[in-house]
């Protein structure tokens, strides 16, 4: 059995994630809107959700906080589209779970674990494998996801789950 401890996602450790997605943070700067009221961040510039007759669909997902240690039992990837998860209502932080995107069946020693903020919102990348929402706070989160008659969903399941733990800073 393997053990793996997330690391806190920040501005030092968001090139670890980049290949699985990219961090949507507001950053210093940004271009001033509505008469200066406002400033606008270019958070993605582009979002992979119309493959294949896909559409964009925003959802909202009403999470229970999970439990740590956490046995991860698999992955899911969805080979066709981004997915974008948002904190709404307050600081909401996730645990991601990632093995990249072109490994047919990623094993538990393929991954990688990260802890949000709770400020961060996340795009994971087309074919990135991924746990499902792991949050670590109950409440809503909106994410923006793919929607078509083609199924775009692909799930492993390990013969022996991953163990995913917090650093002691971060335990819940």
């Amino acid at each position: 059995m393997i053990t793996l401890q997330a690391q806190p996602l920040s501005a030092e450790t968001s090139h670890r994630f980049a290949p699985f997605g990219s961090v949507i943070q507001a950053r210093p700067g940004g271009a001033a809107i509505n008469r200066g009221s406002s400033q606008r961040h270019e958070a993605v510039p582009a979002l992979d959700l119309q493959r294949e007759g896909g559409r964009a669909v925003l959802a909202l997902y009403m999470a229970s906080a999970r439990l740590f240690p956490f046995a991860a039992h698999g992955l899911e990837r969805h080979r066709l589209s981004d997915q974008v998860f948002l904190p709404l209502a307050g600081a909401r932080r996730c645990v991601l779970l990632v093995a990249p995107a072109g490994l047919h069946q990623p094993q538990p020693e393929d991954c990688l674990a990260f802890v949000t903020q709770g400020d961060q919102g996340v795009r994971i990348a087309a074919g990135t494998w991924h746990h499902g929402l792991l949050a670590l706070d109950d409440g809503p989160w909106a994410v923006l996801e793919r929607r078509a008659e083609t199924l775009d969903c692909d799930e492993i399941v390990w013969a022996a789950p991953l163990t995913l733990s917090l650093p002691v800073e971060l335990s819940v």
